[in-house]
Protein backbone atom coordinates (compact mmCIF):
# COMPACT_ATOMS: atom_id res chain seq x y z
CA UNK A 1 0.00 0.00 0.00
CA UNK A 2 1.53 3.55 -0.95
CA UNK A 3 1.50 5.72 1.99
CA UNK A 4 2.00 9.54 2.37
CA UNK A 5 2.66 10.92 5.96
CA UNK A 6 1.56 14.38 6.62
CA UNK A 7 2.29 15.89 9.66
CA UNK A 8 4.57 17.31 11.59
CA UNK A 9 6.84 17.76 15.28
CA UNK A 10 7.50 14.70 16.99
CA UNK A 11 4.28 13.24 16.96
CA UNK A 12 4.56 13.09 12.90
CA UNK A 13 8.11 11.81 13.11
CA UNK A 14 7.34 8.93 15.58
CA UNK A 15 4.58 7.53 13.32
CA UNK A 16 6.70 7.69 10.45
CA UNK A 17 9.27 5.86 12.24
CA UNK A 18 6.41 2.94 13.06
CA UNK A 19 5.47 2.89 9.92
CA UNK A 20 9.45 1.92 8.06
CA UNK A 21 9.72 -0.11 11.49
CA UNK A 22 6.88 -2.30 9.76
CA UNK A 23 8.65 -2.19 6.23
CA UNK A 24 5.45 0.08 4.62
CA UNK A 25 5.86 1.65 1.60
CA UNK A 26 6.02 5.53 2.40
CA UNK A 27 6.18 7.05 -0.96
CA UNK A 28 6.17 10.75 0.26
CA UNK A 29 6.52 12.94 3.70
CA UNK A 30 4.92 15.98 3.32
CA UNK A 31 5.42 18.58 6.55
CA UNK A 32 4.67 22.88 7.50
CA UNK A 33 7.64 25.21 6.13
CA UNK A 34 10.36 26.27 7.28
CA UNK A 35 10.39 29.00 9.87
CA UNK A 36 12.87 31.46 10.04
CA UNK A 37 14.92 31.12 13.50
CA UNK A 38 13.27 27.97 14.75
CA UNK A 39 14.26 24.30 15.06
CA UNK A 40 14.28 22.23 11.64
CA UNK A 41 11.13 19.78 12.11
CA UNK A 42 11.74 17.00 13.62
CA UNK A 43 9.79 15.17 10.77
CA UNK A 44 11.38 16.95 8.02
CA UNK A 45 15.11 15.99 9.37
CA UNK A 46 13.80 12.10 10.01
CA UNK A 47 12.73 11.75 6.89
CA UNK A 48 15.50 13.80 4.77
CA UNK A 49 18.17 10.95 6.59
CA UNK A 50 15.77 8.83 5.63
CA UNK A 51 16.10 9.61 1.98
CA UNK A 52 12.47 9.91 1.07
CA UNK A 53 10.97 12.23 -0.93
CA UNK A 54 9.91 15.78 1.30
CA UNK A 55 7.49 18.18 0.47
CA UNK A 56 6.40 21.44 2.71
CA UNK A 57 3.85 23.26 0.67
CA UNK A 58 2.87 26.80 2.08
CA UNK A 59 -0.53 26.08 1.16
CA UNK A 60 -2.89 22.67 0.27
CA UNK A 61 -5.78 25.33 -0.75
CA UNK A 62 -3.73 25.89 -4.56
CA UNK A 63 -4.55 23.84 -7.60
CA UNK A 64 -0.84 22.92 -7.75
CA UNK A 65 -1.06 21.73 -3.69
CA UNK A 66 -4.00 19.63 -5.10
CA UNK A 67 -2.09 18.28 -7.95
CA UNK A 68 0.79 17.56 -5.89
CA UNK A 69 -1.34 14.97 -3.95
CA UNK A 70 -2.47 13.28 -7.04
CA UNK A 71 1.39 12.89 -8.20
CA UNK A 72 1.86 10.51 -5.45
CA UNK A 73 -0.66 7.74 -6.56
CA UNK A 74 -1.42 7.08 -2.75
CA UNK A 75 -3.58 4.84 -1.42
CA UNK A 76 -3.75 6.27 1.76
CA UNK A 77 -2.56 9.85 2.95
CA UNK A 78 -2.02 9.55 7.16
CA UNK A 79 -2.45 12.89 9.08
CA UNK A 80 -0.29 13.09 11.96
CA UNK A 81 -0.65 16.15 13.95
CA UNK A 82 -1.35 18.78 11.03
CA UNK A 83 -2.62 22.71 11.67
CA UNK A 84 -2.78 23.64 8.42
CA UNK A 85 -6.10 23.74 6.62
CA UNK A 86 -6.58 20.66 3.41
CA UNK A 87 -9.23 21.22 1.09
CA UNK A 88 -11.59 18.29 0.66
CA UNK A 89 -10.21 17.44 -2.61
CA UNK A 90 -6.75 17.20 -1.30
CA UNK A 91 -8.39 15.46 1.34
CA UNK A 92 -9.82 12.88 -1.13
CA UNK A 93 -7.14 12.28 -3.79
CA UNK A 94 -5.61 9.45 -2.51
CA UNK A 95 -7.75 6.10 -3.46
CA UNK A 96 -9.10 5.63 0.35
CA UNK A 97 -9.14 9.31 1.38
CA UNK A 98 -6.87 10.66 4.52
CA UNK A 99 -7.31 9.63 8.36
CA UNK A 100 -6.13 11.83 11.05
CA UNK A 101 -4.97 12.08 14.54
CA UNK A 102 -6.99 14.31 17.16
CA UNK A 103 -6.24 14.18 21.06
CA UNK A 104 -10.09 14.34 21.95
CA UNK A 105 -12.45 12.58 22.22
CA UNK A 106 -14.45 14.03 19.67
CA UNK A 107 -17.11 15.60 19.33
CA UNK A 108 -15.64 17.07 22.91
CA UNK A 109 -12.84 19.39 22.60
CA UNK A 110 -12.50 20.13 18.85
CA UNK A 111 -9.71 22.92 18.61
CA UNK A 112 -6.30 23.50 18.53
CA UNK A 113 -5.98 23.04 22.36
CA UNK A 114 -7.60 19.57 23.25
CA UNK A 115 -5.44 18.17 25.46
CA UNK A 116 -5.71 21.76 27.87
CA UNK A 117 -9.23 22.05 28.21
CA UNK A 118 -10.33 18.93 29.34
CA UNK A 119 -7.53 19.27 32.57
CA UNK A 120 -8.45 22.92 32.90
CA UNK A 121 -12.53 21.92 33.24
CA UNK A 122 -11.65 19.40 35.90
CA UNK A 123 -12.68 16.75 33.75
CA UNK A 124 -11.59 12.98 35.07
CA UNK A 125 -11.20 11.14 31.37
CA UNK A 126 -10.20 12.47 27.64
CA UNK A 127 -8.55 10.21 24.98
CA UNK A 128 -7.95 10.66 20.77
CA UNK A 129 -9.53 10.03 17.87
CA UNK A 130 -8.76 8.79 14.16
CA UNK A 131 -11.47 10.05 11.81
CA UNK A 132 -11.89 11.00 8.40
CA UNK A 133 -11.92 14.74 8.41
CA UNK A 134 -13.20 17.15 6.17
CA UNK A 135 -13.34 21.25 5.70
CA UNK A 136 -14.87 21.58 8.72
CA UNK A 137 -12.27 21.95 11.91
CA UNK A 138 -12.22 18.83 13.52
CA UNK A 139 -15.30 17.08 11.62
CA UNK A 140 -15.81 14.40 10.12
CA UNK A 141 -17.03 10.68 10.29
CA UNK A 142 -14.54 8.55 13.40
CA UNK A 143 -12.88 5.73 12.53
CA UNK A 144 -11.52 4.94 16.17
CA UNK A 145 -11.71 6.73 19.50
CA UNK A 146 -9.44 5.22 22.83
CA UNK A 147 -9.58 6.92 26.18
CA UNK A 148 -8.01 7.87 28.81
CA UNK A 149 -8.09 8.61 32.64
CA UNK A 150 -6.67 11.80 33.34
CA UNK A 151 -5.16 11.63 36.94
CA UNK A 152 -6.25 14.40 39.65
CA UNK A 153 -2.31 15.61 39.37
CA UNK A 154 -1.37 14.68 36.18
CA UNK A 155 0.03 18.30 33.99
CA UNK A 156 -0.63 18.38 30.40
CA UNK A 157 2.72 16.96 29.94
CA UNK A 158 1.87 13.65 31.75
CA UNK A 159 -1.28 13.37 29.79
CA UNK A 160 0.37 13.97 26.19
CA UNK A 161 3.45 12.30 26.84
CA UNK A 162 3.08 9.39 28.84
CA UNK A 163 -0.71 8.59 27.21
CA UNK A 164 -2.21 10.46 24.37
CA UNK A 165 0.84 10.60 22.51
CA UNK A 166 2.26 6.82 22.44
CA UNK A 167 -1.20 5.11 22.35
CA UNK A 168 -1.88 7.88 19.21
CA UNK A 169 1.07 6.59 17.35
CA UNK A 170 -0.29 3.08 18.00
CA UNK A 171 -4.03 4.01 16.73
CA UNK A 172 -2.80 5.67 13.60
CA UNK A 173 -1.30 2.15 12.97
CA UNK A 174 -4.33 0.20 13.77
CA UNK A 175 -5.99 2.65 11.84
CA UNK A 176 -3.66 1.51 8.83
CA UNK A 177 -4.72 -1.88 9.65
CA UNK A 178 -8.21 -1.43 9.04
CA UNK A 179 -7.78 0.70 6.02
CA UNK A 180 -5.88 -2.93 4.42
CA UNK A 181 -8.38 -4.59 5.74
CA UNK A 182 -11.35 -3.12 3.69
CA UNK A 183 -13.28 -3.30 6.99
CA UNK A 184 -13.73 0.49 7.74
CA UNK A 185 -16.72 1.62 9.33
CA UNK A 186 -17.27 5.39 8.35
CA UNK A 187 -19.22 6.45 11.43
CA UNK A 188 -22.54 8.58 11.07
CA UNK A 189 -21.60 10.81 13.63
CA UNK A 190 -21.89 14.46 13.19
CA UNK A 191 -18.38 15.79 14.79
CA UNK A 192 -19.87 19.83 14.43
CA UNK A 193 -22.33 19.10 17.39
CA UNK A 194 -19.39 19.21 19.70
CA UNK A 195 -17.26 21.92 21.42
CA UNK A 196 -14.68 23.81 19.61
CA UNK A 197 -12.47 25.81 21.82
CA UNK A 198 -9.73 27.79 21.01
CA UNK A 199 -6.26 27.82 22.01
CA UNK A 200 -5.39 27.92 25.40
CA UNK A 201 -3.05 31.22 25.30
CA UNK A 202 -1.48 32.99 27.68
CA UNK A 203 -4.51 35.48 28.57
CA UNK A 204 -6.50 32.06 29.71
CA UNK A 205 -3.64 30.67 32.07
CA UNK A 206 -3.55 34.14 34.21
CA UNK A 207 -4.78 32.75 37.64
CA UNK A 208 -7.54 34.35 39.48
CA UNK A 209 -6.97 33.93 43.08
CA UNK A 210 -10.89 34.59 43.91
CA UNK A 211 -11.54 31.07 42.39
CA UNK A 212 -11.71 27.66 43.91
CA UNK A 213 -8.20 26.16 44.80
CA UNK A 214 -9.82 23.20 42.66
CA UNK A 215 -10.49 25.29 39.72
CA UNK A 216 -6.82 27.00 40.03
CA UNK A 217 -4.97 24.14 40.59
CA UNK A 218 -6.62 22.74 37.10
CA UNK A 219 -5.89 25.32 35.38
CA UNK A 220 -2.32 25.22 36.38
CA UNK A 221 -1.79 21.61 35.54
CA UNK A 222 -3.48 22.40 32.37
CA UNK A 223 -0.70 25.00 30.97
CA UNK A 224 1.87 22.63 32.20
CA UNK A 225 3.76 23.15 30.17
CA UNK A 226 2.52 25.10 27.93
CA UNK A 227 1.51 28.33 28.34
CA UNK A 228 2.21 28.26 31.88
CA UNK A 229 0.13 29.33 33.95
CA UNK A 230 0.88 32.94 35.90
CA UNK A 231 0.42 35.91 38.12
CA UNK A 232 1.62 38.82 39.18
CA UNK A 233 3.27 39.92 43.17
CA UNK A 234 4.98 43.36 43.95
CA UNK A 235 4.75 44.13 40.24
CA UNK A 236 6.83 40.95 39.10
CA UNK A 237 4.96 38.41 36.81
CA UNK A 238 5.75 34.94 37.20
CA UNK A 239 5.32 31.79 35.62
CA UNK A 240 3.81 28.83 37.81
CA UNK A 241 4.41 25.33 36.80
CA UNK A 242 4.67 22.46 39.22
CA UNK A 243 2.22 22.86 42.04
CA UNK A 244 -0.05 20.72 44.63
CA UNK A 245 -2.94 21.07 46.20
CA UNK A 246 -2.08 23.16 49.91
CA UNK A 247 -3.78 23.95 53.15
CA UNK A 248 -4.57 26.94 54.89
CA UNK A 249 -6.52 29.80 54.79
CA UNK A 250 -5.53 33.64 53.68
CA UNK A 251 -6.82 36.41 51.92
CA UNK A 252 -7.17 34.75 48.03
CA UNK A 253 -3.57 35.12 46.61
CA UNK A 254 -2.04 35.68 49.53
CA UNK A 255 1.31 33.67 50.19
CA UNK A 256 0.66 31.99 53.50
CA UNK A 257 3.76 30.07 53.27
CA UNK A 258 7.36 30.15 52.24
CA UNK A 259 10.03 27.21 52.86
CA UNK A 260 11.79 24.85 51.01
CA UNK A 261 8.59 23.33 49.69
CA UNK A 262 7.53 26.10 47.90
CA UNK A 263 5.16 29.08 47.99
CA UNK A 264 1.36 28.33 49.97
CA UNK A 265 -1.20 30.70 48.51
CA UNK A 266 -4.30 30.89 49.75
CA UNK A 267 -7.64 30.72 47.56
CA UNK A 268 -10.94 30.68 47.92
CA UNK A 269 -11.92 26.86 49.67
CA UNK A 270 -8.12 25.77 49.94
CA UNK A 271 -4.43 26.92 48.89
CA UNK A 272 -2.06 25.72 46.19
CA UNK A 273 1.65 25.19 47.10
CA UNK A 274 3.54 26.30 43.14
CA UNK A 275 7.39 24.49 43.58
CA UNK A 276 8.51 25.46 40.32
CA UNK A 277 8.16 28.75 39.01
CA UNK A 278 9.85 31.02 35.82
CA UNK A 279 11.08 34.89 36.57
CA UNK A 280 11.18 37.49 34.23
CA UNK A 281 14.91 35.47 33.13
CA UNK A 282 13.69 32.36 31.39
CA UNK A 283 14.74 29.92 33.64
CA UNK A 284 12.85 27.76 35.82
CA UNK A 285 13.79 27.71 39.66
CA UNK A 286 12.32 26.64 42.84
CA UNK A 287 9.75 28.56 44.08
CA UNK A 288 11.17 29.07 47.04
CA UNK A 289 14.81 30.74 45.08
CA UNK A 290 12.66 32.68 42.63
CA UNK A 291 10.65 34.50 45.72
CA UNK A 292 14.13 35.35 47.11
CA UNK A 293 15.44 36.85 44.57
CA UNK A 294 12.83 38.99 43.40
CA UNK A 295 11.89 39.80 47.18
CA UNK A 296 8.94 38.60 47.75
CA UNK A 297 7.95 37.34 51.32
CA UNK A 298 5.20 35.77 53.50
CA UNK A 299 2.08 37.61 53.45
CA UNK A 300 2.66 39.63 49.88
CA UNK A 301 -0.16 39.12 47.92
CA UNK A 302 -0.87 37.74 44.42
CA UNK A 303 -3.26 39.82 42.32
CA UNK A 304 -4.70 40.40 38.58
CA UNK A 305 -2.49 41.88 36.05
CA UNK A 306 -3.65 45.55 35.17
CA UNK A 307 -5.48 45.75 31.81
CA UNK A 308 -3.65 46.59 28.97
CA UNK A 309 -3.28 50.18 27.88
Amino acid sequence: MRIVVHGQEAFGKAVLERLLERGENVVAVCCAPDKAGRPEDPLKTFAVEKGLPLHQPKSWKTPEALELMKSFNADVCVMAYVLLFVPQPVLDAPKYGTFQYHPSLLPAHRGPSSINWPIAMGKTRTGLTIFWPNEGLDEGPILIQKSVEIGPDETLGDVYFKKLFPMGVDAMIEGLELVKAGCVLRHAQNLADGSYESWFKKDIAEIDWNKSAADIYNVIRAANPAPGAWSTVKGAKVDVFDSAKGSGSGKPGEIIGLDDQGMTVAANGGAILIKRVRGADGKKVAAAEWAKAAGVAKGDVFEKAPPKA
